[in-house]
């Protein structure tokens, strides 16, 4: 039976990297980046905090497409970022899927070095700091949360791959 990772967490938590990596590892998988998705929008496209975005779209896409994957045997790797309302509706949308739910979070520190180091149009600035609060104030299952800073990558994979704390 195909399985479902969702990886959540503020900018520069590393939810591409480690994705990317979970992704890789599997035997037969697809990565399901959501700025991706999001970003396919041209013309109208708003950014996803302001009003007018494109996110209830944005959000039926990502479910069909995951779905798709699913049904054809994929194990499928999604990421963005994602509040707990929206995590409790994708729980229940995949309640009959084998889930994996990962809320990655690293220091203020960690989070604004790795924001510098992206190009300058990807940079988020103060952005990343009001997500990092928001996910530190969504009282998510503790089960569900992973701090990083300490982990290397590798590490950060194993521990979500082998771990059964994350089963949803």
């Amino acid at each position: 039976m195909a399985k479902l990772y969702i990886i959540t967490g503020p900018s520069g938590v590393g939810k591409s990297t480690i994705s990317r990596g979970i992704a890789e590892r599997l035997n037969k998988s697809v990565l399901l980046e959501g700025d991706n998705f999001y970003h396919q929008v041209v013309g109208g496209y708003v950014q996803a905090w302001k009003p007018g975005n494109h996110l209830d779209v944005f959000w039926k896409v990502c479910v069909d497409t995951i779905n798709n994957y699913l049904n054809a045997g994929y194990d499928v790797v999604f990421n963005y970022i994602i509040n707990k309302e929206k995590f409790m509706e994708l729980k229940n949308i995949f309640e009959n899927i084998e889930l994996k739910f990962v809320v990655l979070l690293v220091d203020r520190e960690t989070i604004l070095k790795r924001d510098k180091e992206r190009p300058e149009e990807f940079q988020m600035k103060d952005r990343c700091f009001i997500l990092l609060n928001d996910f530190l104030n969504n009282n998510y299952d503790e089960k569900y949360i992973l701090y990083t800073d300490k982990l290397t990558i590798n590490q950060t994979i194993d521990e979500i791959i082998h771990n059964k704390r994350y089963l949803v």
